[in-house]
Order: C-alpha cells, then sequence, then structure tokens
C-alpha cells in the first residue's frame, strides 16, 4: 500500500491554494516590486554583475512558473524594474519543475531549477553568470542593523535549522513512500 509522504501532502495543499485563491492585482504587482528591490540590493552589493546587466540595458526577460509570471526591464545602471505586461520578452524562462517541494529540495542542496528557455543567448548567458556568482550576504546586511555579534549568531542559527531542513526534506521523495505490508 502506497502511503502519502507528507511532502506530497504539501504540493496537493500548494495545488489547491493556488487553484482556488487568486491574490488581487495590486498584491502581485506590490509583490513584484518587492522582490525587484530585493534582487537590486544583492545585485549592488557585486558591481561586476551590475557591469554585465548595463550591458544589456532596455532588454526584457520574463520568468514564469505555473501560473506565476514576472517581466523585468534591465536599466542602464545594470539594476532590473519591472516591465510592463505587454512588452515582449527578449528572453523567456520558464521554470519547468511544477512541484515546490521538488524545488525546495533542489533548492537546499545547492541545484538550479531546470529551466526551459528561449530568446536571447547573450542576455541568458548574463542571467546564468550572475545566478552562478552573486549571492546575498544576508550577515553583512544584519549586522548594520543588529551589530556583527547578533547577526553571526542569527545567521549561524539559521543555517543549523536549514540543514535540519534539508536532511529531513531529502529523506522524502518529492512524490511518494510504498511501504512493503508483508506481502502482496
Amino acid at each position: 500500500m502506497a502511503l502519502p509522504s507528507p511532502l506530497s501532502l504539501l504540493d496537493r495543499l500548494f495545488d489547491q491554494v493556488t487553484s482556488t485563491v487568486q491574490p488581487p492585482a495590486w498584491v502581485v504587482d506590490e509583490a513584484q516590486r518587492r522582490l525587484v528591490l530585493l534582487i537590486n540590493h544583492v545585485l549592488m552589493q557585486e558591481p561586476e554583475a551590475m557591469a554585465r546587466l548595463a550591458r544589456q540595458k532596455q532588454r526584457v526577460a520574463s520568468v514564469r512558473w505555473r501560473q506565476f509570471s514576472f517581466k523585468f526591464l534591465i536599466t542602464p545602471a545594470g539594476l532590473l524594474d519591472l516591465a510592463e505586461a505587454a512588452t515582449p520578452a527578449d528572453l523567456s524562462l520558464s521554470v519547468t519543475e511544477t512541484s515546490p517541494v521538488a524545488l525546495a529540495q533542489g533548492a537546499l542542496a545547492g541545484q538550479k531549477p531546470p529551466v526551459h528557455i528561449e530568446g536571447d543567448v547573450q542576455l541568458a548567458a548574463e542571467i546564468n553568470w550572475i545566478a552562478d556568482h552573486v549571492r546575498w550576504d544576508l550577515e553583512e546586511d544584519l549586522a548594520r542593523w543588529l551589530g556583527d555579534g547578533p547577526a553571526h549568531t542569527l545567521v549561524q542559527g539559521v543555517q543549523t535549522l536549514v540543514r535540519g531542513l534539508r536532511d529531513f526534506v531529502q529523506r522524502f521523495p518529492a512524490t511518494s513512500i510504498v511501504r512493503d505490508k508483508g506481502g502482496a
């Protein structure tokens, strides 16, 4: 008899919630704006990433996962801005893995998600370089607010929590667990 994995139950719950609950347009817009601010904050800590993006100024990239989509415009400063929905994309990135649990498992294992790419090859190469080389230094940002000691302690605690979560998640396949009940 096949018993559902706790993680497959999360997948089904996510499917039910996203198929029935549609956030208002203003919530989606605000969430996308906050995401752009966060990405720009991280990019500003890496001048090489900004220089690479500046070479791609005025290009538009579209990112899609399931029913969620996000278009961004590259500014002359090498940062991002939201693009108008009607603006054609020079590059389309579609995450092909539909399971949020499988994506989380891959992220915790340090893997990039599987992506279908269409469009400008050079822009795709620059975004790939950024994905490979740019990381958010959360501890440094926290140290500005909390001080070095508390920030270091907090980050160490979060890293311990993430390691524990990674170990837990990797024990389960993303679909189901099959248990043999003694035959047939």
